[in-house]
């Protein structure tokens, strides 16, 4: 009798589980279109920049510390934009912060490619950075708030998934502007498409409303005459909070900035890959990408946070320092692609769901900006760190000694962390 009682039960739990998305209501539809969608084209125009490297060391005669620098410098200034975006978001609402997140990205990005010099470059590229790190901030409090806990991880998980979708874009408009263009134009056009997500913001404008637990929030802070402050952050209970989820941001994007900024630089020089050979490489990693995105996120819901970001962290350290400082044969390097991805992105799946479920709505917004950005701030110190330690070892490896090192410490992390899985938020 209790076979088939059990059977029904396993039934039921893979109905449920495969068919979540079409049970959501059409608020929580909108904001998970909007916000996947902005991540995705995102995820596009800060991921271009990795394809033009070897193009702009050539044209403008920088060295590998310069163009680590650029990159640096992108993500210092998104750590920024990602906490002022958090507070921004606290204060007039997620939308609307996630509206100039979007556009902002889009018409630095589209500057960029009008750069006539490296220094021009260098400040779009920085500046761009504000935007990059808002869009985060503001869509993963909104998408949080929005879908009920029994799916916030597998719908954070997709909307990440996003960011490899923008990636395949990138390294798609890659291989056809270098294929048909010479490469001093190639470069600049691929800039000028990044203008496309602003189109994102109508959309924004006329369906996604704020989630409603945010809007009952302030109407109580209103009525009570309370004002948080950006500061509660820092003091007990949540300095724990903060400061382990900052720690673990630095590992996870960290190890994530040092691959996927230096990858296609070094398929192309370490490896003497064509642009087209070395297309196809990161197609394999960014197809692993998605697919550990998604399965990160269903993980999440499945045996909790905690044990998902361990599971994530030790699997991409062995990944990468295996594909970097190993020498392998070409198609072993194209099948170790995937699980490359698969590991290096499914680490932040379960992010957003974990900084969301931990700090209290009144401070939600400011407190996932920081802790997640903080991390995004000390790890953007690794491309450059890279760059300059190639200029003494090989690449392969100051990009495994790196990238080891940045998923060691976020294992170590999550590993002190409380698991939130399943908690209703509250205003």
């Amino acid at each position: 009798m209790n076979q088939p009682a059990r059977s029904i039960s396993a039934e039921a739990e893979r109905t449920r589980t495969s068919g979540w998305l079409s049970r959501l209501t059409t608020t929580e539809r909108r904001a998970f279109a909007a916000c996947a969608g902005g991540w995705a084209l995102d995820g596009m125009d800060v991921q271009l920049y990795s394809f033009v490297i070897p193009t702009l060391v050539a044209i403008w005669s920088i060295t590998r510390a310069q163009a680590g620098m650029v990159a640096t410098a992108a993500l210092l200034v998104s750590a920024v934009g990602g906490w002022l975006a958090g507070w921004m978001a606290d204060r007039f609402g997620r939308v609307r912060t996630l509206q100039l997140a979007i556009l902002w990205f889009a018409v630095f990005t589209f500057l960029s490619g009008l750069a006539q010099n490296f220094e021009q470059f260098f400040a779009a590229r920085a500046i761009m950075g504000l935007g990059f790190g808002g869009e985060w901030a503001a869509g993963a409090v909104l998408l949080g708030e929005v879908i009920r806990p029994e799916h916030r991880g597998k719908a954070l998980g997709i909307m990440q998934a996003g960011w490899a979708v923008g990636w395949g874009a990138a390294a798609l408009l890659y291989a056809l502007f270098f294929s048909v263009l010479p490469p001093e134009t190639a470069w600049r056009a691929l800039f000028l498409v990044g203008i496309a997500p602003a189109l994102l913001v109508f959309f924004l404008r006329r369906y996604v409303d704020e989630p409603a637990v945010y809007l009952e929030t302030r109407a109580q802070l209103a009525a009570s005459g309370d004002r948080p402050s950006a500061l509660e952050i820092f003091r007990p209970p949540l300095l724990r909070i903060t400061l382990l989820g900052g720690l673990m941001g630095t590992g996870a994007q960290g190890g994530y900035y040092t691959v996927t900024t230096w990858l296609p630089t070094y398929l192309r020089t370490e490896r003497r890959l064509s642009v087209l050979d070395s297309s196809g490489y990161l197609a394999v990693s960014i197809a692993g990408a998605f697919c550990g995105y998604l399965t990160g996120g269903f993980l999440a819901d499945r045996i909790g946070r905690r044990l998902t970001f361990l599971v994530f962290a030790i699997g991409a350290g062995v990944i990468a320092v295996t594909y970097t400082m190993i020498s392998f044969g070409d198609r072993a390097m194209l099948v170790l692609g995937f699980p490359l991805g698969f590991f290096a992105s499914g680490v932040f799946s379960a992010m957003g769901p974990f900084f969301t479920e931990h700090f209290p709505t009144r401070v939600r917004g400011v407190g996932q900006g920081f802790a997640y950005n903080f991390g995004r701030a000390t790890g953007a110190l690794f491309p450059t760190l890279v760059g300059l330690l190639s200029t003494h070892i090989p690449l392969g490896q100051a990009i495994g000694l790196f990238a080891g090192l940045a998923y060691g410490t976020m294992a170590v992390a999550a590993f002190l962390l409380p698991e939130t899985r399943g908690k209703v938020l509250a205003p």
